[in-house]
C-alpha cells in the first residue's frame, strides 16, 4: 500500500504549527504511527527514501556525481530504516524473558549511565545522554542487558523526551511484572546546541516514578544513588 501524503490540509493545523514553533509538544506517550506504518516492507522504504533524499540534496545543489556523495543518499536511507529510526518497528522490540529471584533480594536494583542516542521529532537532529533505571522486584527480575535493550528500543526512533522517559518506564513495568519503577533520562539536544539558540551547555532532564518510587524515602534513595560518584 502506498502511504498517505502528509500535509498541513486545514488551518488549525497550520495554526498549530505557528503555534507552537520549536516548543516540544507531543499529545501522546505513544508515539504518533499511521495504521499502514508497516505495509511496506524495509527495503521499499530504504529504495524510496534515498530517491527522497537524492532530491533533496539536488536542491541544495550538491553535486551527486562526485565520489564522496554519490552513495550518501542510499548510506542515508539504510541508516533511517536499519539503525537510527529501527525502534518504531515492533518487530524489533526485545523480549524480555523473566527469571525468578532466587536470591529473594526485595531492596531496589539501579542500573546507571545507560548511554543511549537518540533524535528529536521537531528537527531529526541528535538527543543524546544518559538513562538512568531503578526497580524493586515483584518476585521476578530480567538480565541486565535487557534493560539497556529496552532503552535502545524506545530511543531508536523520532522522540520527545518525556516521551522517551514514559515508554521506557511503561516497558519495564510490563516487563519486570512490577509497579516499582523508576526512570531518570540526562540529555543534550542539538536541537539547542547546534541550532536555533545555540547554548552548548545546557542538559535537559527528565524523570517518571511509579509504585514505591513516588515516595520520598526510596525516590530520594534511587536519586542520591546516581548522583554519586
Amino acid at each position: 500500500m502506498k502511504p498517505k501524503e502528509i500535509l498541513l490540509n486545514t488551518q488549525h493545523e497550520k495554526d498549530l504549527v505557528d503555534e507552537f514553533g520549536d516548543d516540544h509538544v507531543t499529545s501522546s506517550y505513544e508515539t504518533p504511527l499511521r495504521p499502514d506504518a508497516f505495509d511496506m516492507s524495509d527495503d521499499e522504504k530504504i529504495k524510496q527514501i534515498e530517491g527522497h533524499f537524492r532530491e533533496i540534496m539536488n536542491i541544495m545543489g550538491l553535486d551527486l556525481n562526485d565520489d564522496s556523495l554519490s552513495g550518501t543518499p542510499k548510506r542515508v536511507a539504510k541508516m533511517f530504516v536499519k539503525e537510527v529510526f529501527s525502534g518504531l518497528n515492533p518487530a524489533n522490540k526485545p523480549h524480555a524473558r523473566l527469571f525468578e529471584n532466587k536470591y529473594k533480594y526485595d531492596q531496589m536494583l539501579v542500573e546507571k549511565d545507560i548511554t543511549f542516542y537518540s533524535h528529536c521529532e521537531h528537527h531529526f537532529v541528535p538527543i543524546f545522554g544518559k538513562v538512568h533505571v531503578a526497580y524493586i522486584s515483584s518476585g521476578k527480575v530480567i538480565g541486565l542487558s535487557k534493560i539497556n535493550r529496552i532503552v535502545q528500543y524506545y530511543a531508536k526512533r523520532p522522540q520527545v523526551q518525556e516521551r522517551l522517559t514514559v515508554q521506557i518506564s511503561k516497558e519495564l513495568q510490563k516487563a519486570l511484572n512490577t509497579e516499582d519503577v523508576g526512570v531518570v533520562v540526562d540529555a543534550t539536544h542539538l536541537c539547542v546546541a547546534s541550532r536555533g539558540v545555540g547554548d552548548t551547555n545546557s542538559k535537559t532532564g527528565t524523570a517518571y516514578f511509579m509504585g514505591k518510587f513516588k515516595e520520598n524515602q526510596t525516590k530520594n534513595e534511587f536519586l542520591n544513588y546516581i548522583n554519586s560518584k
